[in-house]
């Protein structure tokens, strides 16, 4: 049985979210508009198949909601240039430091960021 891979990946999210979501704007005070706003995750799936359940709101067998809201409503496309350098990691620990660290990464750069 092949070993569960954790892999971190950025989605973008339309601009509106800046204006719209409190919660969004009050995480990012450094935010320079001439950047893009951003969501950073981790997941075992490929990063196009975890995009498209973000914005299907897809729900698993057990009626749990694997879709973030803020993707789901304002989620664009996936940008690889932002993660694609990153390696894979064996455990789920590992995969949330990369995603903490990389959502911080973008911050510093002034990019608008949301992670879990």
């Amino acid at each position: 049985m092949p070993r569960l891979q954790y892999k971190v990946y950025v989605i973008e999210l339309n601009r509106r979210v800046f204006n719209e979501n409190t919660r969004f704007r009050k995480a990012n005070p450094q935010f320079n508009p001439v950047l893009e706003c951003l969501y950073v995750g981790m997941t075992s799936k490929s990063p196009k198949e975890r995009f498209e359940q973000h914005v299907s709101g897809f729900v698993n067998a057990r009626g749990h909601k694997l879709a973030a809201k803020l993707v789901q409503k304002y989620g664009v496309f996936l940008r690889p240039s932002l993660y694609s350098h990153i390696e894979p990691v064996k455990t789920k620990a590992a995969a949330l430091a990369l995603e903490k660290k990389l959502a911080l990464e973008l911050r510093r750069q002034r990019y608008a960021v949301w992670s879990n």
